[in-house]
């Protein structure tokens, strides 16, 4: 199973990034634990400058936008 976290405040973006993390672990079959980090100091100490943020696996792959469904696919497929 693969960890994925969505790092960010819970705005708009950050909702959008979630429902393409989930969609995307669906679409490479994999088994996946999908997490809402809203805690500053942790979005900070990930490494994001630039909310959304997206961790899989604890590597930081993406900050400061929302990333095609098939780029995070891709992402999740590397990480299994």
């Amino acid at each position: 199973m693969i960890t994925i976290k969505v790092l960010g405040p819970g705005c708009a973006n950050c909702k959008k990034l979630e429902e393409v993390a989930r969609a995307a672990a669906g679409l490479a079959q994999v088994e996946a634990e999908i997490l809402k980090v809203t805690d500053m100091q942790e979005i900070i100490a990930g490494g994001v400058l630039k909310t959304p943020g997206l961790m899989i696996n604890g590597k930081l792959v993406s900050s400061g936008r929302i990333p095609a469904p098939a780029t995070v696919v891709d992402w999740i497929r590397e990480a299994a």
